[in-house]
């Protein structure tokens, strides 16, 4: 649906992005992922067609992009741009017209989304007395009003407790599910293991890593193993143990590495002589572990 082709910035002596390339396809959630001062709200400044960039190309649908597409997406800022002195209904009734909806469409979208959301009584309400997190709901729903294909979120969880999170990631699913395009930007990793299908990781203005996000972890897992068993583990050239933990009286938790040219089964086959295996598992990092490892890489180069 989306192209970022060969997309370089620099703001006088920075360079923001230095030829960074993604393909978000349609009816997916991607993940823009980097440290902060990385790169990603200046892409994504450049995909709405806020700033311009100095090298490359955005196309959506396999054409350039255009300000009458960028009207249509729904695009939440970092920077919250709420009008504090507004009630709520009347700040939606003013977005909604902005992206070209009548004042029934209007009620009736954002009817819907306090229903979704948990808001319902919420029209009469002064903006200026709200939490960050209501805020925060609020302009999620702005940004939805219109029932755009496609939406991008920056830093979309930075204000919500858990229980708002997750109410937010479940609308996000359902979204995705309805034929939705939904990009979003965080250096936070909590949210992007059980959101993203496809992952791409700025640092240091440059595209680090790219790819769906169950080939990356498989690609980086290395070769460990998590064991709850009940008798301490028995020396052996199958593996080299890693640490070990008493989780109760008689049960252990062990992580160990599987040795060069060994196979699960033999490791498996091994340890279930010496002590009755509970769990056995092989230890998936999660993008939270890439994340860090990544990060470290460029920053050492």
């Amino acid at each position: 649906m989306l192209s970022v082709k060969n997309i370089s910035k620099s703001y006088v002596n920075h360079k923001a992005l230095e030829d960074v390339s993604v393909d978000i396809s349609k009816s997916s959630i991607f993940g823009l992922l980097g440290p902060n001062g990385a790169g990603k709200t200046s892409l994504i400044r450049i995909i709405n067609q806020i700033i311009n960039q100095d090298n490359g190309d955005i196309l959506l649908d396999g054409r350039p992009i255009t300000y009458d597409d960028v009207r249509k997406i729904g695009y939440m800022p970092e920077e919250r741009g709420l009008y504090k002195k507004m009630k709520v209904g009347d700040f939606l009734l003013f977005m909604g017209k902005l992206k070209g909806l009548s004042r029934n469409q209007c009620i009736d979208s954002a009817k819907l989304w306090f229903d979704n959301l948990e808001v319902s009584n919420w029209w009469d309400k002064n903006i200026e007395d709200l939490s960050k997190g209501m805020s925060q709901k609020v302009q999620f729903i702005s940004t939805v009003l219109h029932d755009p294909d496609l939406i991008i979120l920056d830093e979309p969880f930075s204000g919500f407790d858990p229980v708002n999170a997750n109410l937010v990631k479940s609308n996000l699913i359902r979204l995705k599910g309805e034929g939705k395009t939904i990009i979003f930007s965080t250096h936070r990793m909590e949210s992007v293991d059980e959101l993203c299908d496809h992952v791409a990781m700025i640092n240091n203005s440059k595209k680090i890593l790219d790819g769906n996000t169950e080939k990356i972890k498989m690609e980086y897992k290395s070769d460990n193993y998590v064991i709850i068993h009940d008798k301490k583990l028995v020396k052996d050239s199958t593996y080299k143990q890693v640490k070990t933990e008493k989780i109760s009286e008689g049960i252990y938790e062990s992580e160990v590495s599987l040795s060069k040219n060994k196979s699960y089964e033999q490791l498996f086959n091994f340890i279930s002589k010496h002590s009755r295996i509970i769990s056995f598992k092989e230890k998936i990092p999660n993008m939270n572990d890439i994340f860090i490892m990544k990060v470290k890489e460029g920053d050492n180069e």
